[in-house]
């Protein structure tokens, strides 16, 4: 069971978009980092704009996303769905505290532009069922999980 926390302390977040073809420089003190998918190498998860030594919550919150992303896509084969082009995840992980404990909580955010909105929140929601960080983290810490198609 877990434990609402009372006082966030940081948030570590990631914006996740797959096969992004132009080329961007995140700039002097930040960095742009790619991603590829073990089945699928020619997949890539495109993390951008990232502070030069992220927090420890915001590498958790990219690698989740990255691998959510790969979820997605999943069940969208499966059902035979094509995902919008210009899908992406945003994923927030609070690191807080209820009392004296440390805690974290997460927020993943969906955007599946352009699909049904039943439709998107149901591959949402199998693909979270899937993806094996939300499988690592259900039940021990508050996840939302929020879908947008606009």
């Amino acid at each position: 069971m877990t434990t609402q926390i009372q006082k966030v302390l940081l948030t570590g977040k990631t914006h996740t978009t797959l096969n992004r073809s132009e080329t961007r420089r995140a700039g002097e003190d930040h960095v742009d980092m790619r991603l590829t998918t073990p089945n699928d190498p020619t997949l890539v998860h495109a993390f951008q704009n990232l502070p030069l030594h992220p927090s420890a919550e915001q590498l958790f919150a990219g690698a989740w996303s990255a691998c959510y992303t790969g979820a997605l896509g999943l069940v969208a084969k499966q059902r035979k769905v094509q995902l919008p082009a210009d899908l992406a995840v945003d994923i927030e992980v609070d690191l807080g505290m209820s009392g004296s404990a440390y805690l974290l909580q997460a927020r993943i955010n969906a955007f599946l532009p352009g699909l049904d909105p039943s439709l998107a929140q149901e591959i949402a929601h199998a693909a979270d069922e899937i993806c094996p960080y939300s499988k690592a983290t259900r039940g021990n810490i508050d996840v939302s999980l929020n879908v947008s198609t606009s």
